[in-house]
């Protein structure tokens, strides 16, 4: 997997391609963005980390991406759609900070899982650490507003799908409440060591893959070192 790039702040989101946009590991069904739309989206999560939602307007969206003023109404025009197109943008840069081919197998059992799950968490921390802070504002103005309650909930759905499958290849007897229970941990995680009182302190890959190991070993049942995966991080 090739190495993720720091999130850059709002004044420096750099220009996208020429090709349209979709990530290798993008949730089956999402449709691909223009390069135009890709760098506002990209934009706008920079601006809700650094500035929060009330930061986020179309014109300081024009104004962070260099684009003549109009550009971000023309791909959305209400703030609703704005938000949405950023929702989903967030969706396909979550999408990229594993590979497939980084899953664990069935066979490895939770440790193996714990690992995959520390990669994830550590590379969050130390190279999307804006997206985690956008994502957290996201979170809060969807709480406050139905319509965008479904648009996010329906962008994480896939990622809660996959969380629950890669428990039942785990041997998980309730995957769908042992992956509430994962994500409600693994959200901890990010946000004590973005926002909370270890703002200032990420996590080492061994010690999450350890945390991790210990909740996966304790809800399914399994002793410790089963399929242990060594290692840094990639």
């Amino acid at each position: 997997m090739p190495a993720d790039q720091p999130s850059a702040p709002a004044s420096a989101v750099p220009a996208t391609s020429a090709s349209a946009e979709r990530p290798a590991g993008a949730p089956a069904g999402a449709p691909a963005v223009s390069p135009r739309a890709a760098l506002i989206a990209d934009t706008a999560l920079a601006l809700l980390a650094e500035r929060g939602t009330r930061g986020l307007t179309h014109r300081a969206v024009d104004e962070a991406a260099g684009l003549p003023p109009g550009s971000t109404s023309n791909h959305a025009r209400t703030r609703l759609a704005l938000l949405e197109l950023t929702v989903r943008q967030l969706a396909r840069r979550d999408a990229e900070i594993l590979t497939p081919a980084e899953f664990p197998g069935p066979e490895k059992g939770p440790d193996a899982l714990a690992d995959s799950v520390a990669t994830v968490l550590h590379r969050l921390l130390t190279r999307r650490r804006d997206h985690v802070l956008a994502r957290f504002e996201l979170a809060l103005e969807a709480a406050r507003r139905p319509e965008l309650r479904a648009i996010y909930d329906a962008a994480g759905r896939g990622f809660r799908d996959l969380m629950a499958e890669l428990l039942t290849a785990a041997g998980s007897a309730e995957p769908q409440r042992h992956a509430l229970s994962l994500g409600a941990w693994s959200d901890g995680v990010l946000f004590t060591c973005t926002a909370g009182p270890y703002h200032d302190r990420v996590p080492g890959r061994e010690e999450l893959r350890d945390s991790a190991g210990e909740l996966l070993r304790g809800m399914l049942g399994e002793p410790a070192g089963r399929g242990r995966t060594p290692g840094g991080d990639a």
